[in-house]
């Protein structure tokens, strides 16, 4: 919730109020005699359902307009929900002013004059991801149209339903309080960690912004407790898979020591709808572009945070950045941190090492292996993302993992830092796996990095200190790679931790213990 001022919802309002400014002098005959006998309860709900969602239409920027995106479609209904109310009124104004007239339905809508509102304003707060303006709105409706409803009830007689019609209608109602009632608790979840956490990170930094680095803005999420505590930088995987806003769920054990900046790298998530207009089909994405990005990222840090140095930490994809980066900056990093380090990938050697164990087990239980098989030579002839992804619905069936809940599930979908770039972004990574090439066509600036990293390429040696954290049963970026590795690296000082039962993504299974582990190396360093 971002408080500053609304002109959509001045608008709105002003949708609102001057037909109604213009019915108080065009009131149905007779009006008074049945407002005498309104319920007390139902008119008081009605006045805190207009208490609320007043002010609350006017001192929220969030329900401005954002851009062409799918919760555009959102703040259409709920203007057309005006329209057609301001249209219901003109045939009112037009017609003889009877209490009939007043109560009229308007194609289709049943109380239009009361129910149009109530719903315009309701999905502004779906809109805006307000629960205030939900709230607000649901309390008015249960008044406002409550009282109308009793007077159209008075004046026409309560009609008789039939009995399927009543059960269509319930199962309907049902279906919208359903549906909207979980809308409604993920926006209050999201509020509600919205507003905990202006407290939790009061006097420290909890922002979101985008920066210049080199020659285009980039998003970036920074979280302490301390602005003078020493400032990780997190690198996301993939490539283009940016989790900015989860990563919050195992950052938030690592902030009491130190400013965690998460960044949306080049040519996905935020950062690429930032540039979208100047580059739609991301020509200026290379490794080597990212790697520059990175460093001035990193000189942005030193200067704000008033560092010298900085600690680079890499998930997947992002080990590789980061481990490339250490290599060429190491004057400007003070410690690495690799989870589910990526050790090999010349000709998908980390996809091939899981198949082929994934293969001697299926056989090894008499299983019929010809499908599997069948999907790895189709990977082998287009090793695409979308191939990738069906054979390893293959060899997970081998690779069974022990610990199976994700917090980041829930908390990226009750994210308080999630916005619609995030979800867009995330709907054209679900596509990959229907066969849309767009993904694939998007980071396909990385392509030749992706599949000619060996990280030995480098040699075995680091200069500062290093970590290689990963869940003892990933198959993705596999363990047995990264222990043979390590086993020859020299370093500083250097670990591993395997996070016992966790797949890939141990900061997401185990966010604690994760940050411990992190914590405890960075202390030994």
């Amino acid at each position: 919730m971002q408080f500053g001022f609304s002109y959509v919802g001045l608008i709105m309002l002003l949708m609102l109020f001057i037909p109604n400014f213009i019915w108080t002098k065009n009131q149905p005959k007779d009006y008074e005699k049945y407002a005498e006998k309104e319920n007390k309860v139902l008119l008081a709900l009605e006045r805190i359902g207009q208490f609320i969602v007043t002010p609350a239409a006017l001192i929220f920027s969030n329900f401005n307009y954002h851009g062409l995106n799918f919760w555009t479609s959102v703040l259409i209904l709920a203007l057309l929900n005006l329209v057609v109310y301001d249209i219901a009124w003109i045939r009112y104004f037009k017609s003889e002013k009877t209490m009939e007239d007043f109560y009229k339905s308007f194609l289709g809508m049943p109380l239009a004059l009361a129910t149009y509102p109530v719903i315009a304003f309701f999905l502004l707060g779906i809109y805006g991801g307000n629960i205030i303006m939900i709230a607000g709105s649901v309390i008015l409706g249960i008044g406002h149209i409550g009282i109308h409803q009793a007077h159209k009830n008075e004046v026409c007689g309560k009609k008789k339903r039939k009995l399927p019609v009543k059960i269509f209608k319930g199962l309907g109602i049902a279906v919208l309080v359903l549906v909207f009632g979980l809308l409604a608790g993920i926006i209050a979840i999201r509020n509600y960690r919205e507003v905990s956490r202006a407290f939790m990170y009061k006097g420290g930094i909890n922002e979101g912004c985008y920066i210049k680095l080199t020659d285009q803005e980039e998003y970036v999420l920074m979280m302490g407790k301390k602005t003078d505590n020493p400032v990780i930088i997190s690198l996301h995987g993939g490539p283009g898979a940016p989790t900015t806003f989860v990563d919050y769920c195992f950052i938030d054990y690592l902030t009491d020591e130190y400013t965690v900046l998460c960044w949306d790298e080049r040519g996905c998530g935020r950062s690429y709808y930032r540039n979208i207009a100047t580059d739609p089909d991301n020509k200026t994405l290379t490794f080597e572009k990212q790697i520059e990005d990175l460093d001035a990222l990193v000189d942005y840090a030193c200067e704000r945070f008033g560092q010298e140095k900085v600690i680079i930490m890499g998930h997947s994809y992002g080990s590789m950045l980061g481990s490339a980066y250490v290599r060429e900056h190491a004057d400007k990093v003070t410690a690495y941190i690799g989870i589910g380090q990526c050790i090999d990938e010349r000709d998908m050697a980390g996809e091939k090492y899981s198949y082929e164990d994934a293969l001697c087990k299926a056989k090894a239980s008499g299983a019929d292996t010809t499908e599997m098989e069948a999907a790895y030579e189709m990977f082998l002839a287009d090793p695409s993302t979308a191939n990738i992804m069906k054979l390893r619905t293959y060899t997970d069936v081998y690779h069974p993992l022990p610990v199976t809940d994700d917090v980041s599930t829930f908390a990226g979908i009750t994210s308080p830092y999630a916005g619609v770039d995030d979800f867009s972004w995330y709907f054209l990574e679900i596509s990959m796996m229907l066969n849309y090439s767009k993904y694939d066509e998007l980071i396909g600036g990385l392509t030749d990095t992706l599949n000619l990293f060996y990280i030995g390429d480098k040699g075995t040696s680091f200069e500062v200190p290093v970590l290689f954290i990963s869940g003892s049963e990933d198959w993705i970026c596999p363990v047995g790679l990264i222990k043979d590795y390590y086993d020859e690296m020299s370093a500083p000082y250097k670990d591993m931790y395997l996070v016992e039962g966790c797949g890939h993504s141990p900061q997401g299974q185990r966010p604690e213990e994760f940050a411990n582990a992190v914590k405890s190396f960075l202390k030994n360093t």
